[in-house]
């Protein structure tokens, strides 16, 4: 039997640009952060669904970007309306959201949710 490895622990530096005070999640509508530096950020659904960050999406993104469609298509499950179903805090990082479509391992890092902010 091999030995185990110790696994790191992920601590990405805290700053009040990627700290947030409050999360306010609506499932069929808009995720709303507000930052500890005093901004807010304002989500669509749809948005951040088309940003989920897992290594999949990601990947299909690129490929998409490099054939410069127009038309996005992301994997999962378009036979109803998209909705976040529920959403968990990573320890003190991130957010994982599980989406109607049956898709749910994207991690949403603070510091990603910061990146793509669009205010």
């Amino acid at each position: 039997m091999s030995p185990r490895l110790p696994v790191p622990d992920y601590n990405p530096p805290v700053t009040p640009q990627t700290t947030p005070t409050r999360l306010n999640l609506k499932k069929d509508e808009k995720l709303e952060i507000d930052w500890q530096d005093g901004r807010r950020s304002v989500y669509s659904i749809s948005f951040l669904r088309s940003m989920c960050p897992c290594a999949q999406c990601k990947a299909l993104r690129e490929e998409q970007r490099q054939r410069k469609t127009l038309l996005r298509v992301l994997p999962g499950n378009h036979s109803q309306p998209l909705a976040a179903l529920s959403a968990e805090l990573v320890g003190k990082y991130a957010l994982r959201i599980d989406w109607s479509d049956q898709h749910g391992s994207g991690i949403y890092s603070f510091d990603y949710l910061r990146d793509i902010s669009r205010e």
